[in-house]
């Protein structure tokens, strides 16, 4: 697999290796300095140290370097399949399953599972993320739509990418909301203090707009529908959090947890319903799935 960057505007300065580090999520800065290392990184055509710092107009490149992990395996994982066909496979994807290999976790994934059950999937994310049209986080559950062909993954992406394809999660946020509904427009980028982090950044993030309902009000707690109208990395978390509401459950952007959270093993966020075209036939199929057991259960403890 390969990857070309050009450095931003906004960007000149930054570490060779902090900058790609925050370009390619899946990977650590290690993982990004050992590449660099192992000369599998140019800047315009020369390889540099991990201290380069990089300036517009420079083209960085890198190329995985090879590794047995490479051929990723095919692995009998049970799937929770709320639809198939030939082109398409929609997953309620459980908590605590990574949905594609990554740098140093090449296996249990949702994609290990998917290449047992259909045994091909679309090439166009590479060999890491095969049918792979968008994603939801790790501890995050839900609804997710994967591409057979490269054909239908077109199609798909191009709904995600126009935001036509609807997706409404539930969560359950800390404090009580003072309205019933509200939208939040604020830009998301990568955190300038954590670069594994994501944040509120009106200098380098790009529009993000998450709109909200409230469903339940608890003495701590607000249970509470969200729908994005875009789609940037962790938008939920950041955006709930940035208006003093984080995830119960979320130790990255909650800070703190108290003492009834520590049952929790992340944050207690639910894409409970997916709509889109079908990408052959054009009718719009919609899915949507009931609350899963970790989240009933801290409803139910709360509602005590």
């Amino acid at each position: 697999m390969e990857f070309t960057f050009n450095p931003e505007e906004d960007e000149p300065g930054l570490r060779l290796d902090v900058f790609l580090t925050a370009k390619l999520e899946d990977y650590s800065r290690s993982a990004v300095k050992r590449l660099i290392d192992a000369n599998c990184v140019t800047v315009s055509g020369k390889t540099v140290k991990a201290n380069y710092k990089v300036a517009p107009g420079d083209i960085v490149e890198m190329a995985e370097a090879p590794s047995p992990e490479d051929d990723i395996a095919a692995e009998d994982i049970p799937l929770d399949i709320l639809f198939e066909d030939g082109d398409i496979i929609v997953i309620n994807k459980p908590q605590g399953m990574v949905v594609h290999p990554a740098a140093g976790n090449y296996s249990k994934t949702l994609v290990n599972a998917l290449l047992f059950h259909c045994g091909s999937l679309s090439a166009l994310n590479g060999d890491l993320r095969p049918g792979i049209v968008h994603r939801i986080d790790k501890d995050t559950s839900g609804v997710l739509v994967a591409a057979k062909n490269d054909v239908s993954h077109r199609k798909l992406a191009e709904q995600f990418a126009s935001h036509s394809a609807i997706r409404r999660y539930i969560c359950v946020a800390r404090g009580i909301f003072r309205e019933d509904s509200g939208t939040v427009d604020k830009p998301i980028g990568r955190s300038q203090t954590d670069r594994k982090k994501m944040a509120v950044s009106y200098r380098n993030g790009k529009r993000a707009v998450t709109h909200y309902k409230v469903l339940e009000r608890f003495q701590k707690y607000t249970l509470t529908e969200a729908r994005l109208e875009t789609g940037r990395t962790h938008q939920i978390r950041v955006h709930l959090s940035s208006i003093y509401h984080p995830l119960a459950g979320d130790t990255v952007y909650g800070g703190f947890y108290p003492p009834a959270e520590k049952g929790l093993n992340g944050q207690v966020l639910h894409a409970f319903m997916l709509g889109f075209n079908h990408p052959a036939t054009g009718n719009y199929m919609e899915f949507s799935t009931d609350l899963p057991g970790y989240f009933q259960a801290f409803l139910n403890s709360i509602k005590q």
